[in-house]
This record gives structure tokens, sequence and C-alpha cells, in this order.
């Protein structure tokens, strides 16, 4: 078993069962990991599908395990028997939180729905992450970050701004932005607990997620009833939004404030335009997005990055130069910050990881309190803790219903 400094952050003291896999539920239940929970990975014979993503320097230890499952413990049931599935109940009976990511008819069959839990710890938070709301048609299809990318109409903005074919992102935004509004509601149920003491259900659709993610700024029109024009923000949507070429390499400039377009008309040799309506108008501004867009990137080759670097952070214009993936390690800002630490993991060497990205002064957050584990590697110490004799945790394992590894 893995060992662990005593947990810190706002939620130290809270447990959490975790039936997740991939990066949806492990990037939400890694963030309250690393917020101090005790979170137990329940994972099948073959591990969590994600371990296999990756190069990596032991089986099932790729790197989308490893940067997703940070702070947690690790344990094999094997729910098909009935053995295992009541060793995890007993391991539910002193959690708070039970969170997965299965399919409501999986959750049926497996005997662990809401009702199912709460009669083993009437005050559960019982958390399903799942494609789509129980309410709906959808309930119980399979869904994925590019299904829902796709369905939520996030593909569909990238072909109005390019006038071409629907893209997905190249990042699993669904997931992820699933898994923090995951962290935002079981938190807030926690809160209710600590206040009342009542456990709930708890449902956190992706699609119905990330359609309330798009539309912020793209139901736009669609917000007034009968429609007051289009949706579709057409700031974000202009078509000469984008890194703007300079003579040696790319950036990204954005003037907004009045005074802000007064120093990048200055740095650009623009002056003559400075008088014109549309610099003091923030709405006429909004109107002509795209065409101001392009008059930034016609601007941009003129001078190097460096040089346009220069000029516009003496106009305190809003600019960026283009930073590659490789670049974020060597960022300064982001080195001073200490954004990057590494450690030691105990069987798979020097590793790094990303900071925890928030700060708090009384209940700071830590990003490995425990290393990402190997499969199994905790089943024993685990079910001991829910009560489970050593003979009880041997017989479990000789017949199959949990596996373990050795310490490392």
């Amino acid at each position: 078993m893995t060992e662990a400094k005593r947990p810190s952050g706002p939620l130290a003291g809270v447990r959490i069962i975790d039936l997740t896999s991939v990066v949806l539920g492990p990037y939400a239940t890694q963030t309250l990991a690393d917020m101090g929970c005790d979170v137990i990975k329940v994972e099948t014979p073959e591990g969590d599908i994600a371990r296999q993503a990756g190069p990596a320097r032991s089986p099932g230890m790729g790197p989308l395990h490893l940067n997703a499952n940070r702070n947690k413990r690790s344990i094999v049931l094997d729910l098909k028997h009935e053995a295992a599935h009541a060793a995890l109940m007993r391991l539910a009976a002193g959690a708070h939180v039970f969170v997965h990511s299965m399919r409501p008819q999986a959750m049926r069959k497996l005997g662990l729905t809401y009702d199912d839990l709460r009669r083993v710890r009437p005050d559960i938070i019982h958390c399903s992450l799942w494609g789509f709301g129980s309410g709906g048609p959808y309930a119980e299809r399979p869904a994925y970050d590019d299904v829902i990318q796709g369905l939520s109409g996030l593909a569909d903005l990238a072909a109005r701004r390019s006038g071409g074919a629907p893209e997905l992102a190249p990042a699993i935004i669904a997931d992820k932005t699933t898994g923090l509004m995951a962290v935002g509601a079981i938190t807030a149920a926690l809160y209710h607990h600590a206040r009342t003491g009542e456990g709930q259900s708890v449902e956190v659709p992706m699609l119905e997620t990330m359609v309330s993610y798009n539309l912020v700024e793209h139901l736009f029109g669609a917000v007034f009833e009968p429609p007051a024009g289009a949706m579709g923000y057409g700031r974000a949507l202009a078509s000469h939004r984008k890194p703007h070429r300079t003579a040696d390499g790319y950036m990204v400039v954005l003037p907004y404030t009045h005074r802000q377009w007064q120093g990048f008309l200055e740095a650009a040799g623009l002056e003559a335009k400075r008088d014109e309506p549309w610099t003091a108008n923030a709405n006429l501004r909004s109107q002509m997005a795209d065409e101001l867009y392009g008059m930034i990137g016609a601007a941009m080759p003129k001078h190097t990055t460096a040089e346009w670097t220069r000029r516009l952070e003496a106009a305190d214009v809003p600019s960026v130069a283009v930073a590659t993936l490789e670049d974020l390690l060597v960022d300064p800002h982001l080195a001073a910050t200490g954004f990057f630490p590494t450690y030691d993991h105990p069987t798979e060497g020097r590793l790094r990881t990303t900071d925890v990205p928030w700060r708090m002064s009384a209940t700071p957050g830590e990003a490995v309190r425990l290393a990402p584990p190997r499969l199994g590697a905790d089943t024993r110490g685990v079910l001991a803790e829910a009560g489970l004799t050593a003979d009880e945790i041997e017989a479990l394992i000789a017949g199959g219903a949990a596996h373990a590894v050795d310490p490392a």
C-alpha cells in the first residue's frame, strides 16, 4: 500500500468511493482528492482503460492515469461476484460520497443505485456522471467526449467561425468541463450534508453541462422570446479571431477597452484611426469584431514578435506570443509559481505533474500527497479499514472477487 501524508485541504476527512474511469470522473475525483478527500478508486481486474493510453515504464501506468489519479488509493473488486458487491457495500457504509460514471442500466444491474446505497448509508451522497440526464430519451445511450462535442453545438461553433466543416476541439473538453461541474455539485452536496445531515442523489450529465457551457455567450439573440436575433456571439465567431502572424511568429492580441484600442492604434502606426466612432463605442466595436480583428492581422507582419511585445506592453494592450505545449514547461511565470512539481513515484521513478491551480491561505490543497496508484495497490489495506478480517480479504482474493498487488 502506498504511504500517504496526513490529508490536508478544505475537504480533509471526506471519504469518496470512486467507480469512474477514463477522464471525466477521474479528473473530478482527483480535484476533490487535491482538496483533501480520501478517494478510493474501485477498479475492475482489467483496470481503468485510461491506464493503457500512451507511453509507460510499467504496464497500466500510462500518462493519462498518472495525471488524473494522484492522491487516490486503488482497490480491485470484480463486481460480478456477490462477495465483491458485499465488500463494496461495507466500504460504502463508511463513505460520505459514492461517485460513478456508468450508464443507468449498468448501475441497476450491479445493484448500485442511490436507493441501493442508502440502505447501507442513509446519508450518502450518490453522484452519477453520465452522458445524458435521466429524464430524457437519450438517458441510456453511451457517451464519450467526442459524442458530446458533436451533440452540444461545440463542433458546430468551429464550422460557424471557419465557414467549413464542423470540427472537434483538440482537447477532451467535455469530459474535463463536466468533471469540474461535478466537483462543484459534490462540494455543494457536502455543504448541505454538513448543515442538515442529509445525503442526496446528484446527477451531472455531460450533454446538459456542455450545452449550458456553450450557450453562456452563444444563446445570444435566443435569450429573448421571441428571439431578438440569431444565436452565436459574433465576436467569438469572427473568422479573423485567431493568432496573428508576426514577422517571425504568432501572437494573440486583444485590445478590448477604448484605452487599449488607442494604445494598439498608436503602437501599430494607425494614429489616423484614433478618432473614428468605433474606438469609443463598445457596442459598435462588437458589431465590427471581424473587421477589427482583420485590421490587427494586417498590421502584425510589420514587426517581429519581440518588437510587438515591447510596443504592446508599453501601451498596456493584452497580448502574448503563442506558446507551444513544450514552451509551458519552461514558462518563467509557471516556473516562478512552481506549477510543475516533480516527485519520485515508488515504482515509476521521477515524474512531473501540474500543481493545484488554486490558492487557499488556511486550507491549501496538495498536488502529490499520494502518488498515482498501481492497480490494486491498496486492496488489502482499504478492505481492512472497512472491517474485513485478514482471512476474509484473502478469501476474496483467492476466489477472484478481489485482486491485490504486493506493496511497492
